[in-house]
């Protein structure tokens, strides 16, 4: 056995090579369950609250156990962390020198094929100019970068337009018939990850190696000892994605853009490209023309005859495709991914418009128009049982972690969602001094959450806390329409002198948002879903975090109306057994944007009248870290300014005074 209390304490290894390390008997206690798992290839499922240090927790015993562990994470910029900080400083401070690879999906690492595609798209048909000026910056890298990783270009977003046009996706990738094999960093990354002791990935690429066994490259997991997943109450919808799929206009139109990259790179059989792009153009507004009348969100059931109408002819003009690359695909990889990819899409359409087979796995099938062009998805109705078999297929260990996993002490829905029934179970509530460094304000006398006045009366309502604290606050919506809403109401009770910054989901990348947010250190950010969570500021920048109502999942969610519904035809409450359960832990994830260092304070102002007057408002609260309550203005005031004096950050006395914040 390892002495971890030795290895965590305050005269170890991590303590003597980490500033302000500090011990936590949480986190020693983490770490010696992870160990037993690693040791007795295990399942086990941890809960470990903010501050708990559960990254360093996992990875000291992966490293010490010798074995080969892949670490897979909820997003890029935590993949970053771990492996350009964490396992570095980690693996220093113990002296366990291991060989660690990063590996992502291919749509993060440069395509020299479809780079060399690109370029004469630009020269023969031209490009959009920010496409075609990014181009250039694009080329100039990729003679320097030795692993294309796109996060690398600082000059451009992850977002920027010209990404998809010179990176490859498991559709487009032609493997090892691509011309530029050889140089391909995504061969290079997945070989440099065959090698590794410690490889960390995402979610989704272990998604993809558990499900899809990509062909060509060899698969990560069968290779490993353990698996351990951080973040893992993302895991089951993202499970869910793999195991459906979508059918979209992006992809239809990168069918057809491809299409003409190859026909260009292959010689002059231009009538193909044209007449198909010709056709899919029209075919396709026709898709969207068809579901106008419908809602953003549509049912299969509701979907109109034209919407299958137009899925029909889409899939005749690409059996028309197929027909015609038949002769000229024999000879030419690019072409004969393409007429690949578009028997794939055929199927998939086939699929979305035939009558379910009652044989196969229950699914939901959905539309999604919007602006930027319409999506057909089909998901499966739980991927439990799916999910399940993929992990005991694999005789790795299993470690699930995340900050929120339990509701209150059971682990049950987590449980149940991810097919791991035979698990054990630990929980650890963070060190955080929550007692006597936050309070809990639940304001009286707001209209309830349905009214068409409570974003009005949750703004009000926030205007004195926002004075008390001289702005320092998110303000975390359910919807992007109480969003806007809440951004006009307070920027018009604020007046043109703003008395902080102002920031606004929306208005710029989330990114920006997040710097400006904390290198002005008095602002007020408004934000949705993206910002509830796997957002991190220290310090007094963030003191109060403001939520407008508990987190349920949105009505109209297709797959969440599919899930009750089965549920309630098994004769269970779905209310009790997944409405609640999933606002819980968003809710948690919330909450927990407030406190991320031990010197951290503040308010959490939750608006929502059901807390105290529904039944179920106890599970919620019960399921939050114990802080003290008040449903006083006057206690947060003086909370507020007490703090922030203590630190030299006092604001306007004045903001003493509830009836001079109304007057704003």
């Amino acid at each position: 056995m390892q002495d971890f209390e030795e290895i965590f304490g305050a005269e170890g290894p991590l303590a003597a090579a980490i500033p302000g390390f500090a011990t936590r008997d949480e986190q020693i206690a983490m770490a010696e369950q992870v160990w037993q798992a690693l040791r007795s290839n295990g399942r086990l499922i941890v809960e470990a609250g903010t501050g708990t240090g559960k990254t360093f927790a996992y990875l000291v015993p992966a490293l010490l156990s010798g074995r080969r562990v892949i670490v897979s994470t909820g997003t890029r910029n935590l993949q970053d962390q771990l492996f350009h900080r964490d396992l570095p400083t980690v693996s220093a401070a113990i002296g366990r020198p291991s060989r660690i690879a990063l590996l992502k999906g291919r749509a993060n690492y440069l395509c020299q094929h479809r780079l060399e595609m690109a370029e004469q798209q630009a020269v023969s048909r031209g490009l959009r100019r920010e496409v075609a000026v990014a181009l250039s910056k694009v080329r100039a890298w990729s003679h320097v970068t030795k692993e294309g990783d796109i996060s690398e270009l600082a000059q451009l977003s992850e977002s920027d337009p010209v990404w998809p046009w010179v990176t490859s996706t498991r559709d487009n990738c032609l493997g090892p018939d691509c011309p530029s094999f050889d140089r391909c960093h995504v061969v290079n990354a997945r070989r440099n990850a065959q090698g590794a002791d410690i490889v960390v990935v995402n979610h989704h690429l272990l998604m993809a190696d558990l499900v899809l066994k990509e062909e060509g490259f060899g698969d990560l997991l069968p290779g490993a000892d353990a698996i351990v997943i951080d973040e893992a109450h993302q895991l089951p919808e993202v499970a869910a994605n793999f195991l459906g799929f979508t059918v979209s206009s992006r992809q239809m139109q990168s069918l057809a853009r491809d299409l003409a990259s190859e026909l260009l790179l292959a010689g002059p059989q231009q009538a193909v490209s044209s007449a198909f792009s010709q056709t899919i153009d029209r075919q396709l507004v026709d898709l969207q023309d068809s579901l106008r009348s419908q809602r953003e969100r549509c049912e299969y059931k509701d979907w109109p005859a034209l919407t299958i109408e137009a899925l029909a002819n889409l899939r005749g003009s690409l059996d028309d495709l197929i027909q015609a690359l038949t002769e000229a695909s024999k000879d030419n990889t690019g072409l004969a991914n393409l007429r690949r990819r578009a028997s794939e899409m055929s199927n998939r359409l086939g699929e979305l418009i035939e009558e379910e087979d009652k044989s196969a796995v229950p699914s939901v099938r959905w539309a999604q128009s919007s602006g930027q062009g319409v999506s057909f998805h089909l998901v499966p109705l739980d991927v439990a049982e799916q999910l399940g078999d993929l992990v005991q297929a694999n005789a790795a260990a299993w470690v699930c972690t995340s900050a929120t996993l339990a509701i209150g002490e059971s682990f049950d829905h987590f449980m149940q969602r991810i097919g791991m029934r035979d698990a054990r179970t630990a929980r650890y509530g963070s060190p955080f001094d929550y007692e006597s460094q936050t309070l809990l304000y639940l304001p009286k006398g707001l209209p309830p959450p349905s009214s068409p006045r409570h974003t009005v009366s949750v703004v009000d309502a926030a205007l004195p806390v926002l004075r008390a604290s001289g702005g320092r606050a998110f303000m975390l919506f359910t919807s992007h329409r109480a969003l806007r809403e809440a951004a006009d109401l307070l920027l018009a009770r604020l007046g043109p002198a703003l008395p902080f910054p102002v920031l606004v989901q929306g208005d710029a990348p989330r990114e920006v948002l997040l710097t400006k947010f904390r290198e002005r250190g008095n602002a007020v950010l408004l934000g949705t879903s993206s910002f509830w969570e796997g957002v991190d500021v220290k310090g007094a920048a963030l003191s109060v975090v403001i939520i407008d109502k508990l987190p349920f999942a949105a009505p109209d969610d297709p797959v969440l109306k599919a899930r009750l519904d089965a549920i309630e035809r098994r004769g269970g409450n779905a209310f009790f057994e997944e409405q609640i359960p999933q606002a819980v832990i968003t809710l948690k994830q919330g909450v927990g944007r407030l406190m991320r260092d031990p010197n951290d304070f503040g308010v959490i102002m939750l608006c929502d009248e059901r807390l105290r007057t529904k039944g179920y408002g106890r599970i919620f609260l019960d399921s939050l870290p114990s802080m003290p309550r008040t449903e006083n203005l006057v206690d947060v005031q003086q909370f507020l300014y007490e703090r922030l004096s203590a630190i030299g950050l006092a604001p306007d006395p004045d903001a003493m005074n509830p009836q001079a914040a109304i007057d704003w």
